[in-house]
């Protein structure tokens, strides 16, 4: 669609549009589009899971999984771990099923406790969180609900803006960390580069208790046959003695079952025994022999990796009807990045119409992620930025929804053109 059209054109247009929306909206259609859930195509390839755990299995490893302890996670399923993210068995934890759960819990003890015998952030006053937008909503309702002042770091292709970055915290110690989903972040599906890792490995910001909350939630989650390689920042952290940066957080979530794997988190020696300490009060044991049954299951890295084509098989199609769809009708109005993995696109539409966009799609029986929930406190500036979910949904309903997007898109441009 050309914004360069002539006021009579955008009015016909207008109608055009007004018209076949109100055909959708007569299906009395009841699609969700909110959330980036794995659709139960991609569950069933996890089903043997169920298998892996019976009357006959050896469940008495380093010790009897069916009892108390073993805080930080089976040594089978740790091994697994270690491999894929590249740490030593001191450097991580293996708990529950939920990454965002470890996160938020770390989150609490440096609130409460303080980072590595530094003054609890709770006793500090005001402190603030860098946070890339846009972003994942879940990241910045953690922040918000412990009282944190968040401040926007824009992404770029190469990741996130790092001259910021290293201008923000250079000077102002009462920054404590920043989120970041470096891998197919969400919503945009980019891929940090490999200067832009070694920046943040590398950085040095004037609080001592900053740590970056680095979410590798799509880690191994390609749509392409040869995938995307993410710089180690770990291995590069430590090349400079700087290793105690990052906390590291993952999990089998869009591996296996979103509600029911196994989530970790990794870092330095020094971050790890300090949080090993507390969870050892907080927690008598992770549920082992799901722990186990996902060792079992998973086997080893090159298993993990045949197990996600599979999922790139269910999903690719998707993600490919929806830039089709775009590229049909949003061509010259939105923009977009077709992205390589994850769970998302990010769509940019004209300034002002994103909130108008997604509740015109509602009131015609589709639901997506609310405008604004890609930024900090709900509020995108330009009220542009949308966040398109392709996963979950089979691929008519997918197709359905867009085509409802897009009609949507173009009355909430051209109604506030024309006015």
């Amino acid at each position: 669609m050309n914004k360069r059209l002539t006021s009579e054109e955008k009015t016909a247009i207008l109608a055009t549009e007004r018209e076949r929306l109100a055909r959708y909206k007569a299906m009395g259609l009841k699609l969700d589009m909110s959330r980036g859930k794995p659709c139960s195509e991609q569950l069933d390839l996890s089903m043997g899971l169920f298998d892996q755990i019976t009357s006959n299995t050896e469940i008495k490893g380093v010790q009897d999984y069916r009892n108390y302890g073993i805080t930080d996670g089976i040594p089978e399923l740790k091994r697994i771990f270690q491999e894929l993210i590249n740490v030593d068995e001191n450097e991580l934890i293996v708990a529950g099923n939920s990454s965002l759960n470890l996160m938020y819990d770390t989150l609490q003890r440096a609130m409460q406790f303080g980072v590595c015998g530094g003054e609890p952030f709770n006793k500090q006053g005001k402190i603030k969180w860098l946070c890339p937008v846009p972003g994942y909503d879940r990241h910045f309702s953690v922040t918000e609900v412990f009282g944190i002042e968040m401040i926007n770091v824009p992404i770029n292709p190469e990741g996130v803006d790092m001259d910021e970055v290293e201008r923000l915290v250079k000077d102002d110690d009462t920054i404590k960390g920043m989120w970041c989903v470096p891998k197919y972040s969400n919503p945009q599906g980019i891929v940090y580069s490999e200067n832009t890792v070694k920046r943040l490995a590398a950085l040095k910001p004037k609080a001592k208790d900053f740590r970056i909350y680095w979410d590798d939630a799509y880690m191994v989650h390609t749509l392409t046959d040869e995938g995307d390689t993410l710089t180690d920042i770990l291995a590069e952290a430590k090349k400079l003695g700087n290793e105690d940066i990052v906390y590291m957080f993952g999990s089998t979530s869009k591996i296996t079952f979103a509600g029911a794997g196994v989530a970790f988190i990794a870092g330095s020696a020094k971050n790890i025994s300090e949080i090993k300490a507390r969870m050892f009060i907080q927690t008598i044991g992770p549920n082992k022999i799901n722990q186990l049954a996902h060792a079992l299951f998973l086997k080893d890295t090159k298993n993990i990796a045949a197990l996600m084509r599979a999922h790139k098989d269910i999903l690719k199609p998707k993600f490919d009807a929806v830039i089709e769809i775009l590229e049909e009708e949003l061509s010259g109005l939105a923009s977009w990045i077709n992205p390589r993995g994850g769970y998302f696109i990010s769509c940019e539409l004209p300034s002002g119409t994103a909130a108008k966009t997604v509740a015109l799609a509602k009131d015609a029986g589709v639901i997506f992620t609310p405008a604004g929930s890609t930024y900090p406190y709900k509020k995108d500036p330009s009220d542009s930025n949308l966040r398109i979910a392709p996963t979950l949904p089979p691929i008519d309903e997918l197709k359905t929804a867009m085509r409802v997007f897009c009609a949507a898109a173009k009355i909430a441009y051209l109604e506030k053109e024309l006015t």
